[in-house]
């Protein structure tokens, strides 16, 4: 593993914790030798793990669309920054770039990129692991709809495992470096 695409807000939350947590997670990426690719801003969670991330060292690839360039302003310390025309080439870039993924808290873009690396995880388009960093327990209910979902019939059983979750940013980066991802439920593809 040598990048990790971290998908988060560009706000800040309501709590100092989110953005205490976001620079600590940036942190524990670079302390372990991880470079991180995200959406590139410089503002909210977003700009606080890249700071922690280039604080500790470690590359960060921003990958910005360009019509939110000057909405988002673009963080002027990055290693690299890659601009694209769509939300869609954004997530498909940040995917293409990283050997696994960490979703902090974060609103309906952070929810998109993560069911969709889940997605494609489900289907066999990766075999990448993907993490959520727990702060203040915010992803208990999606978890506990994850669960249900397996229960229910409607996620397969052997994808009840695919999520690493932790509240500590250090453990979540040992996790997810050691985690063994499920094989997919479907091969995209194969008939």
């Amino acid at each position: 593993m040598k990048r990790v695409a971290v998908y988060c807000g560009s706000r800040d939350g309501a709590r100092p914790e989110y953005r205490q947590q976001a620079r600590a997670l940036g942190r524990a990426l670079a302390d372990a030798g991880l470079g991180m690719v995200y959406g590139g801003a410089q503002v909210g969670m977003m700009g606080a793990v890249a700071d922690g991330v280039l604080d500790g060292g470690a590359e960060v690839v921003g990958v910005l669309p360009k019509g939110l360039a000057r909405a988002e302003f673009a963080h002027e310390r990055l290693t690299r920054l890659e601009y694209v025309d769509t939300m869609g080439q954004r997530k498909d870039r940040m995917a293409e770039l990283a050997d696994g993924f960490i979703a902090l808290p974060g609103g309906f873009g952070t929810l998109d990129e993560l069911f969709e690396v889940l997605t494609q995880l489900q289907i066999g388009l990766h075999r990448k692991p993907v993490g959520l960093l727990d702060t203040r327990g915010y992803w208990g209910p999606l978890v506990a709809q994850i669960e249900l979902c397996v229960r229910e019939g409607f996620v397969p059983e052997q994808l009840a495992t695919a999520l690493v979750v932790d509240a500590d940013p250090v453990t979540l980066v040992a996790k997810l470096r050691a985690h063994e991802v499920p094989p997919p439920a479907v091969q995209w593809g194969q008939k």
